[in-house]
């Protein structure tokens, strides 16, 4: 009995220890957990790339990994440097012309008076609902300066600190670098210290992965499209500020309910009132084609059905993380809810029958 309470003392005051240096471990690198989980998404997603070069040109693994972020380099820090400086400015410019009532002018002008305003307010009258031309006006100069002003701050962080943003995108790649090359190593570590089993612990990593995948490569093409095309658009019928547009849509398309469609029916709608009626069917028509080719053909192929999450749920956990985390909430969000979802699934297969009550 003393050896076995002694044995028991010695586990309990390790468990204790190992436990202050996780935290003291966690705290240490609390600062760069933005660059560290970005870094992991971003060589999962280019980690093919990586393997191809390696496999292709037989060349070693640490030159494959630099010529992996040198492509990483040109994909994403070269477009997202040219295009914070428009952003910036655009945003600001929308956030103005909301906020110094501008837009309430144009809106309130456009609103008074007009036919199809009418008859939408006599149409929704029959069942009670009563909208006055200055609360339609406020509601939507007040979303314009929410939108305006989320964008402007995003993308001001990033400019105003552009060497602190070139820092921390150099720190990712490093970090990306070592992991292409040493990523293996790291998982077989981490599955060696967790207590699950072997299946778990993969099919927990494969889920990230996929998820990763899904929301790079499918939600981020796609929305890249979606924006190109939809800003392109807006430049073609003379829409003030279309990259503004093009980037609210981009952002947009990532939400599976509303997506790019909460700018182009509002678009649509404007085209109407202003009598333009051919340009707003159209836009009808351009929106559905569009949305409905990437959510029900583009994405499917490119990262096939293997990411399964309701709807709904892909929603809230885009809208709270970028709540929470900012624009990098587009990503943590759904990495937050894989891997709650992940663990429910191997708590039903594994773990459930343990703590059934003894009747059932």
């Amino acid at each position: 009995m003393p050896d076995t309470t002694s044995k028991n003392m010695i586990l309990w005051f390790f468990i204790g220890l190992f436990l202050i240096s996780v935290f003291l471990l966690g705290w240490l690198l609390w600062p760069f957990l933005s660059i560290i989980v970005l870094a992991a998404v971003v060589s999962g997603v280019f980690s093919p790339i990586y393997r191809f070069i390696s496999i292709k040109d037989k060349i070693t693994p640490p030159f494959s990994s630099f010529l992996t972020c040198i492509i990483i380099f040109l994909v994403l820090f070269i477009p997202i440097a040219f295009f914070v400086g428009i952003l910036s400015k655009e945003a600001y410019d929308l956030y103005l012309t909301a906020k110094d009532a501008v837009l309430g002018d144009r809106l309130q002008s456009l609103i008074e008076g007009n036919e199809w305003i009418e008859k939408i307010k006599g149409f929704l009258a029959r069942f009670n609902i009563e909208i006055s031309g200055e609360e339609l006006n406020s509601i939507i100069s007040e979303s314009a300066k929410a939108v305006g002003f989320f964008l402007y701050v995003q993308a001001r962080s990033i400019a105003s600190n552009m060497f602190v943003f070139v820092i921390n995108f150099f720190l990712m790649l490093l970090v990306i670098y070592f992991l292409l090359i040493d990523g293996s190593r790291l998982i077989n570590f981490i599955f060696a210290l967790s207590p699950l089993p072997k299946e778990e612990n993969e099919a927990i990593v494969q889920k990230f992965k996929d998820m990763a995948g899904a929301i790079l490569i499918g939600n981020g093409l796609g929305g890249l499209i979606q924006g190109v095309l939809g800003g392109a658009v807006f430049a073609f019928f003379g829409f003030e500020s279309p990259f503004l547009w093009g980037v609210i849509m981009a952002l947009l398309a990532f939400l599976p309910i509303f997506g790019i469609g909460a700018v182009f029916i509002p678009a649509a709608v404007y085209l109407f009132l202003t009598s333009k009626i051919g340009a707003g069917i159209f836009f009808i028509a351009f929106y559905v084609v569009l949305s409905g080719g990437i959510e029900y053909f583009f994405k499917p192929k490119l990262v096939g059905h293997r990411v399964k999450m309701h709807t709904l749920l892909v929603f809230f956990s885009i809208v709270g993380g970028l709540h929470l985390f900012g624009i990098l909430g587009i990503i943590y969000g759904p990495l937050v809810v894989t891997g709650f979802l992940t663990l429910t699934d191997i708590y039903h297969a594994n773990y459930r029958r343990l703590v059934k009550p003894a009747d059932e």
